[in-house]
């Protein structure tokens, strides 16, 4: 360091007349400056991350479509298996989507999973026998304002409303209602908000259209209900809930009434109304079929739903071992 400080001397007694030459010393102080404060600080932080093969979680949460599911809307052989290989050996397991707990059910019964559940992205969280822990949602007379803005001013979207039991849907024969109803491999029922108690909360509105007509009907929704927490979770489906509902917020919740740190945790994720909880955990994960927008702003990114991406993602993090 006092040779340093000589050479500074040095510079600025012989050069400072001379402009290029005090350019150059400004230059040579930045540098030394970089050298002394920068990269000791790196290297700091290097020398202590752990590799990612220590990585031992307490909890796993993980999307459903586009993730825990391949195209075919199965859970492959192989990620079945490490996740029960994980809750055997004390891991929480939490599947964590915009589904309903009707649409999540048939998943967890077909693969015997023991596990937590979040539905509605966050509206509604149960435990492993699906007892309610928690429910925030959106009043019928709220609901009702925001169906009528839809109806008036997306004339392209068709609106679905969820309970914590029903879903509920204008018009049967829509081809949007059609296609969901197969996916999630629930019926939906035919009525309107009229017909529902108002006791009831609303967790979900579900927004339908082609995807040309996403962005404009999710920019003016966000003008008209800034309040609430509103995510897109593909390019053709828009999840409207109560404020402050996110998927974040519920491993936030479930960790910590399990007493679970955050930092021990890991999440899969394939859309945007995952970027919270991916963000939220220790560790978080995104499919290698998420969009290429949000694959820019992620380290980890791990294979495809097709191709295993759980699995390979459980391998390269050494959990399995």
């Amino acid at each position: 360091m006092l040779q340093k400080r000589h050479l500074l001397h040095w510079l600025q007694k012989k050069l400072c007349h001379n402009e290029i030459w005090i350019y150059f010393y400004f230059v040579i102080y930045v540098l030394f400056y970089i050298q002394k404060h920068l990269y000791s600080s790196f290297t700091e932080r290097i020398s202590n991350m752990k590799p990612l093969s220590s990585f031992k979680p307490q909890a796993v949460f993980s999307d459903i479509d586009g993730t825990l599911l391949t195209s075919e809307h199965v859970v492959s052989p192989l990620t079945s298996s490490a996740i029960h290989t994980l809750t055997d050996q004390g891991v929480l397991f939490t599947i964590s989507s915009a589904r309903s707990p009707s649409g999540i059910r048939p998943i967890i019964k077909k693969n015997d999973f023991h596990c937590c559940t979040i539905a509605f992205s966050g509206a509604l969280i149960l435990d492993e026998d699906q007892n309610i822990l928690y429910e925030k949602g959106i009043s019928i007379s709220d609901a009702s304002k925001i169906i009528d803005v839809i109806e008036k001013k997306c004339p392209h979207v068709t609106w679905n409303v969820f309970t914590s039991e029903d879903w509920i849907v204008k018009d049967r024969t829509d081809p949007h209602v059609i296609h969901e109803e197969t996916v999630v491999e629930t019926t939906s029922i035919e009525g309107s908000l009229q017909s529902l108690s108002d006791t009831l909360m609303v967790d979900k509105i579900l927004c339908m259209c082609d995807s040309e007509y996403m962005s404009p009907s999710e920019t003016l929704l966000r003008k008209y209900f800034p309040e609430l927490s509103i995510a897109r979770s593909s390019d053709s489906l828009l999840e409207i809930m109560a404020g402050g509902i996110n998927k974040a917020e519920a491993v936030k919740y479930l960790c910590d009434l399990r007493k679970i740190p955050l930092t021990s945790t890991i999440a899969f994720g394939d859309n945007y109304n995952d970027l919270e909880m991916l963000e939220a955990v220790g560790c978080g994960v995104l499919m290698g079929n998420a969009p290429s927008e949000l694959q820019k702003h992620f380290s980890f990114v791990t294979k495809s739903n097709d191709q295993d991406g759980i699995f390979q993602a459980f391998k390269e993090l050494g959990v399995l071992n």
